[in-house]
């Protein structure tokens, strides 16, 4: 018997600051995670939001529309990620470009750059959302 193949890193990089994209950026983060992908999701500029501390979106009407409709909402998501092991990293030049430098990031977050980012992912896929 051979042991399964194995599946590239992929590297899901978040810019936009909206629900709806970060809702599915952290859809398929987690996806891939939950198949055996090892994931690092990036979080820049607008995206930034999505990983901090007090995250602004998770009140967004949306997520009572998506709890009713049986998906998963942004703040199962975000649990998730972190029961999955998902890498997540916030944009320290993004957080700057936004003005949230001195926004505490939720727990289990890095701060670090583009570079720590392409170092993760390496060969694997990039996705933006």
């Amino acid at each position: 018997m051979s042991a399964p193949p194995i599946q590239p890193s992929m590297g899901v990089l978040l810019i936009s600051g909206g629900h709806e994209r970060a809702h599915y950026a952290l859809m398929v983060a987690t996806a891939a995670a939950a198949i055996g992908r090892e994931v690092t999701l990036f979080a820049t500029n607008a995206g930034c939001r999505a990983l901090l501390a007090d995250n602004p979106l998770l009140l967004d009407a949306r997520e009572a529309m998506l709890a009713e409709a049986g998906v998963a909402t942004l703040a199962e998501l975000l649990e998730a990620a972190e029961a999955l092991g998902l890498r997540r990293i916030v944009c320290e030049s993004g957080l700057r470009a936004e003005g949230l430098q001195e926004a505490p990031l939720a727990p289990g977050v890095e701060l670090a750059g583009i570079v720590t980012f392409l170092a993760a992912v390496g060969p694997g896929q990039i996705v933006t959302l």
